[in-house]
């Protein structure tokens, strides 16, 4: 079987400050119809930077959607048309006030491919220099610095739960 679905209409649902939403109505590989809705997202970058031989930075934020306090790696979303590989830059130094001199392509994921076409360029960075924290406006964020093994001791024990981090995480250390 071929998998592979065939758009044959679509439907603009909203259209917001960050996102888009859309109805497609496709044609399945078997011959039938379906329905997909699908969140259009501009992307975003996420960042293992690593002070020294076994410190990284992190950064503690209140996320809305889940109504808690996440523990993640700096990340952020790209701008329009945005190079991922001057965005990191960007985020690290605005998240944590640091500036990196070594840059590592750890590649990219996408996050919920279900529903959603986010896709994240995850770095690996070291180096680091810092300069000053300087966050987006109406961006209350912490930075903090932790060991490689608390941190993989925190998401063990389901302290970490963003997929992101886990995934940067992850490809910098265990691949």
């Amino acid at each position: 079987m071929k998998f592979k679905e065939t758009t044959l209409s679509e439907k603009k649902e909203f259209d917001g400050k960050f996102i888009q939403v859309s109805t497609y109505d496709v044609e399945l590989s078997n011959g039938e119809k379906g329905i997909r809705e699908v969140v259009h997202h501009p992307g975003g970058v996420v960042v293992v930077a690593q002070k020294d031989a076994n410190t990284i930075l992190m950064v503690k934020q209140y996320r809305y959607p889940i109504k808690q306090v996440s523990l993640e790696l700096p990340a952020g979303r790209l701008e329009k048309d945005e190079n991922p590989d001057l965005a990191i830059k960007r985020e690290l130094e605005e998240e944590t006030g640091f500036v990196a001199r070594t840059w590592k392509s750890l590649g990219y994921i996408y996050t919920t491919p279900g529903i959603c076409d986010e896709k994240l360029y995850l770095y690996y960075a070291t180096d680091l220099v810092f300069k000053k924290q300087n966050p987006d406006d109406g961006e209350i964020i912490e930075h903090a610095e932790y060991s490689i093994e608390e941190v993989f001791r925190l998401i063990k024990t389901g302290e970490i739960n963003d997929a992101k981090t886990i995934c940067a995480l992850m490809r910098a250390f265990r691949l």
